[in-house]
């Protein structure tokens, strides 16, 4: 009987790309973690993409993120994510609860350098379902994910000093 009430399902086959980068700023890293964390409904027109965002806080560290990008084509992709913050770490950990990269976690890390700037260290693990790919696959695949998040903290970056560098 207690077998029956045990689901017998195997999981889907999936692999995970890890990649990481690291991203400069001017500012110290309190003010940019601080800036980071400030999610607006704007945020994907700062990203340079059309869409909408939607914030659910769920409490003073964790939200949900709800993402919606539009396509010059008339398509529309959703990204729904997690995020937890971890603000006297300057960490926050965004996971993906959206189909399309299901289970993916990225974590982001704040530090001051001594120049009085810092730098955001980010680490992903981007899931795919389906068969494992060959390890050069595999590789390019983190390359070519590496190029395209960090090109967002380099979009980010600039806005980042335009809105810290002006005055309030």
């Amino acid at each position: 009987m207690q077998g029956d009430m045990v689901a017998k399902s195997r999981p889907a086959s999936s692999y995970s790309v890890h990649y990481s980068f690291s991203q400069r700023f001017e500012f110290p890293a309190r003010d940019a973690y601080n800036w980071s964390m400030d999610y607006r409904a704007d945020d994907i027109e700062r990203l340079g993409k059309k869409g909408t965002r939607r914030v659910r806080r769920v409490n003073d560290d964790t939200l949900v993120l709800t993402d919606i990008y539009f396509s010059e084509k008339g398509g529309r992709e959703s990204k729904r994510r997690l995020i937890r913050m971890y603000p006297e770490l300057l960490t926050m950990v965004n996971t993906r609860l959206s189909a399309d990269g299901l289970h993916s976690q990225f974590i982001y890390r704040f530090m001051d350098e001594a120049d009085g700037g810092s730098r955001l260290d980010f680490t992903g693990a981007q899931v795919f379902y389906g068969e494992r790919p060959s390890a050069p696959r595999i590789a390019s695949l983190a390359r070519e994910l590496m190029k395209e998040d960090s090109a967002i903290w380099v979009r980010l970056a600039r806005a980042m000093k335009k809105d810290l560098s002006s005055p309030s």
